[in-house]
This record gives structure tokens, sequence and C-alpha cells, in this order.
């Protein structure tokens, strides 16, 4: 018997459905059930890492006290069980994220793993070549977070690449027509996010990964801020890789997924290298293992994936499509509460298809705003987000981000804006 078969989740329809922003569905969630300088908690940094429902941490404390052991080389039963656990996560999240027969999906610790992973093993020597060569070109869009940037400065540095960079607008929108001029015959990787996490902006990710594609480049897709309530269908778009983290979708920390065409996956060097990710191993060489296996060297975190794999059924259970209804509505609502306030600038406020809300205030400085946001129980982000680069091309600086998942409620993004606007009052 599984772990997922122990779990009773509260519900909060008569269908027996998870409602988003329900009580019953916040209820499910103990890190919300607090008090932050005497105020409830109005956690609104969903973006950086999101809060975990009791069916995770029900999954994670089954399989620590009944089936923890090492996978794959055991026959014993309990390594036989822990064996199953990750093979059984390994496809529930291939079936989250619309995987097809053509797709294979390796656990990585995150999306930076996941990323730095596609972006060496592309450039590391393998007998037939590397991926890319002197002379190439790599192509990151300007909305990227660092962790989908500095790996493909590395891989251009170490292989001769060229590194080429697909600018926003003064909006922060991404035009197809811009990548269209950038490509070329040397182009061999497109990097892309499918949610901006500085700005929230929603790039047209489907049509950009077909151009890139069509013009024989390997295309790569940072779906961290989409996971949550907009993973992408693998199937069904032009994506050679696609890189999420559990943290960002409810999931644990330190467990994350590289999905992809297996051919892809199959061009990558691997980087970790010992354990399980061999078939034969000699004194002056070894054999390495068909994917997924090679790709996961070493003792993998198998409490994470089972982790992980349930935080996808209990996205999955709620409705993604009810909980993207639910934080783009949260974040109209912020749009307009924060536009009214005075000197507060919004940062692409076209992007109704985000989860999140960044914004600056002019003369202000966003840590002295999320300080006091702090003492009134509400948390925010404040900063650079990890993508100082398009920051610093939109001219804007530092901002403060808030951010939604499903258990959030209009009355805490009210709180916010009040937050805001009595933080203003203080500062002024």
């Amino acid at each position: 018997m599984t772990a997922a078969s122990h779990l009773q989740p509260a519900i909060s329809a008569s269908d027996g459905r998870l409602v988003p922003g329900t009580d019953a569905l916040r209820a499910q969630f103990p890190l919300l059930q607090q008090s932050i300088h005497g105020a409830s908690l109005a956690y609104l940094d969903n973006a950086a890492t999101t809060a975990m429902p009791l069916d995770v941490i029900n999954a994670l404390r089954y399989f620590e006290t009944q089936h923890r052991a090492n996978i794959h080389r055991g026959v014993h039963s309990l390594s036989q069980s822990a064996t199953d656990d990750f093979e059984q996560a390994r496809t529930t999240l291939k079936e989250f994220v619309g995987a097809s027969s053509e797709h294979e999906l390796v656990f990585t610790s995150g999306t930076t793993e996941s990323l730095n992973l596609v972006a060496q093993g592309l450039w590391a020597a393998k007998p037939e070549g590397a991926w890319l060569q002197p002379g190439d070109e790599i192509i990151v869009s300007g909305l990227e977070h660092h962790a989908n940037l500095l790996p493909w400065q590395q891989a251009a540095r170490m292989s001769g690449a060229v590194l080429r960079v697909l600018l926003p607008d003064a909006q922060g929108r991404i035009h197809t027509a811009s990548l269209e001029r950038l490509l070329s015959l040397r182009t061999r990787v497109f990097a892309l996010t499918a949610s901006a996490n500085a700005t929230g902006e929603r790039p047209p990710y489907e049509a950009l990964l077909n151009l890139a594609s069509q013009a024989g480049a390997m295309t790569v897709l940072d779906a961290a801020q989409a996971a949550g309530h907009a993973m992408p269908v693998l199937a069904r778009i032009n994506c050679d890789f696609l890189a999420f983290s559990g943290h960002k979708m409810h999931g644990p920390m330190g467990i994350g997924v590289l999905a992809g065409r297996r051919s892809a996956l199959e061009r990558l060097t691997p980087l970790r290298l010992g354990g399980d990710m061999v078939t034969e191993v000699r004194w002056d060489a070894a054999e390495y293992a068909e994917l997924p296996s090679r790709l996961e060297g070493g003792t993998p975190n198998v409490a994470g994936a089972v982790g992980l794999a349930a935080a996808a059924r209990f996205i999955s259970r709620v409705g993604r499509r009810a909980i993207a209804e639910h934080v783009h509505g949260l974040r109209a609502q912020a749009l307009r509460g924060l536009s009214c306030l005075p000197d507060v600038t919004v940062l692409a406020p076209h992007a109704a298809q985000s989860a999140l809300v960044s914004f600056v205030v002019r003369h202000v400085h966003p840590h002295d705003i999320g300080t006091l946001l702090d003492e009134q129980g509400i948390a925010v982000r404040t900063g650079h987000h990890c993508a100082q680069p398009l920051m610093d091309h939109l001219g804007l600086g530092p901002s403060t981000r808030a951010s939604f998942a499903l258990y959030n409620t209009p009355e805490e993004v009210d709180r916010m804006i009040r937050g805001v606007s009595l933080a203003l009052e203080k500062m002024r």
C-alpha cells in the first residue's frame, strides 16, 4: 500500500473538490496556520517557495517511516518498495507534464541543477563531439532568472560559442519578430522562461520555441514559475528540455525535474559520475547506463521524488484551470489596488496570465516596504529577484513582489494593498 492511499484531504465542495482560496483548502497547509508579529500570516512569496499541503507532508512521513531504503540494487523488501515508490513518482510526473513516448524524465535537485545539466552537458566533449562548437550561437531571452542565464554564459565561454540576448521591449514583452532577426544558421540553443519570475511576463513561448526549433536549435524552457498553476503540456510544445522545481509547486525543497525528448537528453554528457549510472566499470573506462539512470548518478532524493509526485496529484485534484483562474484573479485585484496608490509603478501590468505582481515606488527602497509589510504579518519578496540584467534593462531597479498560490485569498490581497499604503504614509 502506498502513502497516497492513506491520505484523506479536506474538501470544500459538495462534489469533493478542493476549491482554491477556501478555508477547507487552506487548512491543508500547516505553514499558514500561524501568526507573525501578532498578525495572521498572509504568505505572498510563492514565486520563491510555496507551502506544502498535508498530502505531501504525509507522503514524506510515510516513505521515511515505512519504505526508506536505497533503491534499484537491493533485493530486500524495503529496497524494492522504495524503488517502486521512486519509479511510480516518475510515472506520475510524466503524466503531470504531459510527456509522450518520445520523452523521458530525470530527477534533479531543482531547476538550477536541471538547467546546468543541460548547459554543461551540451558543451562537454563526447566521442562524437559536443553540441556546442566555437562560433555557434546561444540565444537566451532577457526575461531570465540567473539560473537560465549564468549556465549559458559559462557554456559560451567554455565552448567558444557566442551568447546573444533576446531583449524585451520597454514594457517587458518578448516578440517573435525579434527572435526571427536573431536566429541564424549558427543558432544551436534557445533558452526561455515560461513565466518571468521578476515581472510576471508570460512570453508567447509556444511560438518562440517553434521558431527556434525550425532553425535547428535545441530548445530549453524554464517552467519553474508555471509549475504551480500553468504547467506546459510537453507533448504539445516544440521543447527539447523542460525544467522545474518541487518547492515552487507545493513539493519539497531539493527536488526537481529535467524532462524532455529522449533524443535530446541522450546528447547530454553526464555530470554526476558514480553509482547507479553505469552498466559496466573497468579500471580504465566505464559504460554509461541508459536514460534516465545515466543522468541520475548517486543516491537520489527518493523522498523528494515521492513528495513531488504527491504535490502533482494535489494540484491535479484541485484542478489546474481552477488554480489558474484563481491566481490570475488575485493578480488582477492587486494590480487595480496598487495602481491607485501614488508614486507606484507596476511592472508588466498587461501580464494578465501571471501569478505575481511586482512594483516599484518612487524614492522608496523595496526593502523598507518589505520590512513594514512583515511587521503586519505579510510576507513578500524584495530585490532584483535573481534577474538583475532584466531589472537594469527596464530601468526600474529592485522591486517589491507579491506572488499568489491556490491558498491565497482576496482578503490577503486587500491586506497587502492597505499595508503598502500604510508603509508609504509612514515613510512620508
